[in-house]
């Protein structure tokens, strides 16, 4: 089984809950209103650009935490803070019996699941995992199976928002896993975003996360050849902008995540694209898309372009800068 699950790495009912009063996102001491006995310790694995103010919210929420990341260095600052640090996920699983990964890539969630130091070497049976890194479906529903085998659940929940919406506690959660068991991962979720949507089987998060990026990639895209194109035309860009925002083509990648320099203010592109979603990662979700648009016979001829464009981009040295710097690549590009 751990044989198929890197080969599938390598390879690649609606229910809906709002939070609809959130303590304040500074105060540590804000608590979701739950019972004194589920402020037990929970795992945290993966804290990157997402992970990171993913897990302080949970933090906020009263949650002690069990840390790992594969960069000792990201662990820092929660363990200036009181926080535990452990060496392997497989330390995560035998010390928290609800763990939440965050994790770039299939291969990334197989091996801290399944690998030699992974959480399923030390999960307690009973335990609830939830792996909220954008993946292969299939490779969710591998993993799930495994997990089962242990006495434990996996749910999927990748997210969305971006960085800002991980920072502020209003992400979106897609769930995907055991119905039974969405009340319990709501309660942690629910202090990270504010909403969490339950999508049925285990992968059906995973499906509704490659679907929304997959239209996240192809909007961005647009919006930034509208851009460009407008501005060689003569138009201020922020002129521009404000249009297309009271307009029919207005989208969240023009009045939320606009892809030009100068037009909005706390965004990558006024950041020279740094932080938020990078390219690389994009492309690895495109290429999720076009996975399984081929395994189940789906056209998505925008979304195959889509993904073309962000693998061109990781090959000329957009990898590590955020997906909107296409609008960058389409102005620095002449020759398409």
């Amino acid at each position: 089984m751990a044989a198929s699950l890197r080969l599938l790495g390598a390879a690649s009912g609606l229910r809906y809950w709002s939070r609809r009063l959130r303590p304040a996102a500074g105060s540590f001491a804000a608590v979701c209103s739950r019972s004194v006995a589920s402020k037990t310790p929970v795992g945290f694995i993966g804290l990157g650009n997402m992970g990171n103010p993913m897990a302080k919210n949970l933090m906020k929420h009263g949650y002690p935490l069990i840390i790992y990341d594969v960069f000792p260095d990201a662990c820092k600052e929660f363990q200036d803070a009181g926080e535990q640090v452990v060496s392997s996920p497989a330390d995560v699983a035998e010390k928290a019996d609800r763990i939440i990964t965050m994790l770039p890539t299939s291969i990334n969630a197989i091996e801290a699941y399944s690998g030699a130091n992974g959480i399923l070497k030390k999960v307690k049976k009973g335990s609830l995992l939830i792996d909220s890194s954008t993946i292969d479906p299939a490779v969710s529903k591998e993993l799930a199976k495994e997990v089962e085998k242990m006495g434990a659940v996996l749910m999927d929940a990748p997210v969305s928002g971006g960085v800002g919406a991980a920072r502020s506690g209003n992400l979106t959660f897609m769930v995907g896993g055991v119905e039974d068991e969405f009340a319990a991962a709501q309660e942690l979720l629910g202090c990270m975003g504010s909403n969490v949507v339950y999508c049925g089987a285990v992968g059906t998060g995973q499906a509704a996360k490659i679907c929304n990026n997959m239209l996240l990639a192809i909007s961005m895209i647009g919006t930034a050849e509208t851009m460009n194109l407008g501005i060689r035309l003569g138009l201020d860009p922020k002129l521009l902008a404000k249009i297309l925002n009271m307009s029919s083509g207005r989208c969240w990648s023009s009045d939320t995540y606009n892809p030009v320099p100068g037009v909005m203010d706390g965004v990558p592109s006024g950041n020279n694209y740094q932080g938020g979603f990078g390219t690389t990662l994009m492309a690895k979700d495109l290429g999720l898309a076009q996975d399984s648009a081929t395994s189940t016979k789906t056209p998505i001829l925008l979304g195959s372009l889509a993904h073309q464009i962000y693998r061109m981009m990781c090959a000329k040295g957009y990898s590590k800068k955020d997906f909107s710097s296409v609008f960058q690549f389409l102005r620095e590009e002449e020759t398409f």
